[in-house]
């Protein structure tokens, strides 16, 4: 099913790089979060662990070694590790409980253990919908140019990029769905590196929140946001600007982002809340600044659909520069539901972290350590 190292998305490599070159000696652990009604089988969960143990005969190949050097940001002694990087499926601990759902933790180095997640959603997501829900049709090409025209359409069409890796409902469904937006208007590029390098498409990518939630523990909890952001410039000098803002609530992440922080980075990424108040507030925050908004960036990347697509861009446009990462609603909104899953980090160096987020339904880690992020951000427990 994932028969390339690449068939991942950018931000774990970015990140991998990033953590090899600051703290190689941290160690992590993930856990499998599934937030929606639908459970899995033994047949599944067999079939998942065979899967897993395949992923230790990946390696990156001489191609897709020549493809990375083309990435400016991407260094020469990053790629000569990933040539010998493989998967180490014994730190990926696969069980069931007893109401059908998947316990998975992922533990080990936090350099090795970061390229597991993308590769695991997109397993699980597209074995549940070959094994469990079969119930359901392949017009993935047909959906995906209704949905790309209908962006097209638009009275300026927006940009726009595929985030769908992680949820998608198979890999050849991915590949089908760019095939169709490659050439459409407003279409810019992919997460996933292995078909940005097949289909010519651009790689994007930054950090994830994993990033944040560590500088909790290697900076401390208040200013994780600056910590972060700090650690990310030192590695990359002003390439990847766009910072991720709901990590701890964007109230937490704009005290941090000040008239450095400001400058340094080309925008902001919206993951959760409300992303109308979100475009608003990064104005104001950038006005207060003196910055002009229209210099700046704002990627929405939290349940989209076409027409908050639409609406967001009619929102936005004028005031600031904005693009959009839509994820399952390209590669897996046909005819039967998508799995909502996610696999965050719990821990890292033994000390747990969190994901407070703008929407305390998508909170994450250890009760007692969210108790303390409330209060420690917004002054509450709950």
């Amino acid at each position: 099913m994932i028969d390339s190292i690449l068939d991942d998305d950018l931000y774990k490599f970015t990140m991998q790089q990033a953590v090899l070159e600051l703290y190689p000696e941290a160690e992590a652990a993930y856990r499998f979060i599934n937030r929606g009604p639908q459970r899995f089988t033994r047949e599944f969960a067999e079939e998942l662990q065979q899967q897993i143990e395949k992923l230790r005969d990946l390696g990156l190949t001489t191609g897709e070694d020549a493809y990375l050097e083309k990435i400016r940001f991407l260094k020469p002694g990053y790629r000569r590790f990933l040539r010998s990087y493989r998967y180490d499926p014994s730190e990926v601990k696969l069980g069931m409980t007893d109401d059908g759902n998947l316990d998975l933790t992922i533990r080990g180095e936090w350099w090795s253990t970061i390229l597991w997640e993308v590769k695991l959603l997109a397993l699980i997501s597209e074995l549940y919908h070959l094994l469990i829900d079969t119930k359901w049709n392949g017009q993935a090409q047909k959906v995906a140019q209704a949905k790309a025209d209908a962006l097209a359409d638009a009275l300026e069409p927006p940009s726009y990029a595929d985030f769908g890796t992680r949820r998608r409902r198979s890999h050849d469904i991915q590949e089908a769905v760019l095939e169709v937006l490659k050439d459409n208007p407003g279409f810019v590029g992919t997460s996933n590196v292995h078909f940005a390098m097949n289909l010519d498409l651009r790689p994007i990518g930054t950090m994830a929140h994993e990033w944040i939630m560590a500088h909790s523990v290697l900076g401390g909890l208040r200013h994780a946001n600056r910590f972060a952001m700090d650690a990310w410039a030192r590695v990359y000098r002003g390439d990847l600007g766009i910072a991720l803002t709901d990590t701890y609530g964007t109230d937490a992440f704009f005290v941090d982002f000040d008239l450095y922080l400001a400058k340094l980075f080309d925008g902001v990424r919206q993951d959760s809340g409300d992303p109308f108040a979100f475009a608003q507030k990064v104005i104001r925050h950038y006005e207060r600044l003196g910055i002009d908004p229209m210099t700046k960036t704002i990627v929405f990347s939290d349940a989209l659909n076409v027409e908050l697509v639409k609406r967001l861009a009619a929102a936005c446009r004028g005031k600031i520069r904005y693009s959009f990462g839509i994820g399952t609603h390209l590669t897996n909104d046909f005819n039967t539901p998508a799995l909502n899953i996610v696999i965050k980090m719990i821990e890292l160096d033994g000390v747990p972290v969190v994901k407070l987020t703008e929407d305390p339904r998508k909170a994450t880690g250890d009760p007692d350590a969210l108790k303390v992020a409330r209060w420690t951000f917004n002054g509450k427990l709950e």
